[in-house]
This record gives structure tokens, sequence and C-alpha cells, in this order.
């Protein structure tokens, strides 16, 4: 009898880890979206040493890709939230119908905002190089 109330358990638990991953996820974008502002704001500002070479090519760019990257985290974003409220769903029901099925889209999920991360992380990492090396310097 223990088994089994640990087997009937199983599924609701499994959701319950889904639901929390979503939610995780949920809040880095959010996190997200105040550096992708800041970001903008230093690659907008006038901070930058003016005779650095192709400073103004190498800004455009990377407020392009930025531009790219804000699209393709609304798009991730969306889907995260429908899953998310499907789950929220899918907790509230006694039955966990389905569970196979969700558990496929969250792992697809998972990997599609992994690989978001690292391209991300990446072009953050590669901005704040760049512009912390032309960066003007504050005379005393």
């Amino acid at each position: 009898m223990h088994n089994k109330i640990e087997e009937d358990q199983r599924p609701a638990l499994k959701c319950q880890s889904m639901y929390k991953a979503s939610q995780r996820w949920v809040s880095s974008f959010r996190f997200m979206e105040d550096e992708l502002k800041f970001i903008e704001r230093l690659l907008h500002s006038y901070v930058f040493e003016p005779n650095t070479p192709n400073l103004f090519e190498r800004l455009q760019d990377y407020l392009v890709r930025i531009e790219a990257i804000k699209e393709e985290k609304g798009d991730l974003f969306q889907r995260i939230i429908e899953h998310e409220h499907a789950l929220s769903g899918l907790l509230e029901s006694k039955d966990q119908p389905g569970i196979v099925s969700y558990s496929e889209i969250h792992h697809h999920l998972e990997l599609d905002f992994n690989k978001f991360l690292d391209r991300y992380w990446l072009l953050k990492s590669e901005i704040f190089n760049y512009a912390g090396a032309i960066l003007k310097k504050r005379k005393p």
C-alpha cells in the first residue's frame, strides 16, 4: 500500500518540479529585461572614447543583435508562460493526464531556454568587454 501512494504522488511531484522550473525561467527573463534596458542605455550613451575605430558600426551591430535577442526572448517567454499556465491547471486537477506530453514539452523548452541563455550571455559578455575597454577615462 505504501508503494501505491508513492507511485500516485510521482506525477504530481514531477508536475510541481516542472512548474517551479518554469517560474525560475520567467524570473530570469524579467531580470534580463532590466539588464537589456541598461545595456541599451549604455550603448546609446556618450561614455565611449570618440576616436575609437569603427565605434559607430560596432555599437550599431550590438543594438541590432540586442533587438534580435529581445525578439527571440519574447517568443520563448510566451511559450514558457503558456506552459506554466498549463502546468498550473494540471496541478489543480486531481488526476494528471498527459503528464508525459507536458514532460516532453518541458524538456524542449528547457533546451531552448538554455541555448537562448548561452547566446544572451555571450552577447552580453562581448558588449561588456568591448565597452569596458573603450570607456572614457575620468580625469582627476
